[in-house]
């Protein structure tokens, strides 16, 4: 018999584009529910949760809705949706929960097993990071590159308008990590053919994780 998980993004659900190209990396079946932080509102209800005036602490993070559109939203905001997500998933029966963001998500805890996406990404980092003097990160939004120490830049994964200059900003890193669920596996080529360089995929690293746990 097969497990059962659900999966939560910090955009609309579902998200065919992420969990379909995570599917080929698991030996066993997974039945998956998929829950969105921006399920059910507005666009007002939406545009309502976007940063306002830039401030020092203002966290950002960038996700996607239904109809294809980006979205940038106030970390805050998000993280109090997502905390009422897991409260309704702890309610039923799941093997494991999966958040498919790669922001911080400190306090977010659950009776069930959870997966982060980020605390994945950034271990699975560190280890490689021992042998690499020169790491490279790629980030959707600007504001989120001062928060991270290795050689960076920042391109949408849902708005290609910067991927060749982030690209070339890159290109002398030793590894580079496209650290954002939005990649997709071929963004991640297209990296690594503009580069000449490795490139380490989030929601690979993350559907890996996963399959451990078929």
């Amino acid at each position: 018999m097969g497990k059962r998980a659900a999966f939560i993004t910090i955009g609309q659900a579902p998200r065919p584009d992420i969990v379909d190209e995570m599917r080929p990396f698991w030996p066993g079946e997974l039945e998956v529910e998929e829950f969105g932080a921006l399920d059910g509102l507005s666009r007002d209800a939406i545009d309502g949760l976007a940063p306002t005036a830039p401030k020092a602490d203002d966290a950002r993070l960038v996700s996607r809705l239904t109809d294809c559109s980006e979205v940038t939203l106030r970390a805050e905001a998000v993280h109090e949706r997502v905390h009422a997500i897991v409260e309704r998933c702890d309610r039923s029966d799941y093997d494991f929960l999966v958040l498919l963001c790669t922001g911080k998500f400190d306090t977010l805890r659950s009776k069930h097993l959870l997966l982060k996406a980020q605390p994945i990404v950034d271990h699975g980092v560190a280890a490689f990071r021992a042998a690499s003097s020169k790491l490279g990160v790629l980030v959707p939004l600007a504001e989120q590159m001062a928060s991270v120490d290795a050689i960076t830049s920042h391109a949408s994964p849902y708005d290609g308008d910067r991927f060749y200059e982030a690209a070339r900003e890159l290109a002398d890193s030793d590894l580079i990590v496209m650290h954002c669920m939005g990649y997709t596996e071929a963004m991640r080529g297209k990296m690594a053919e503009l580069t000449g360089k490795p490139v380490l995929l989030a929601r690979r690293m993350v559907a890996a994780a996963v399959a451990q746990l078929l």
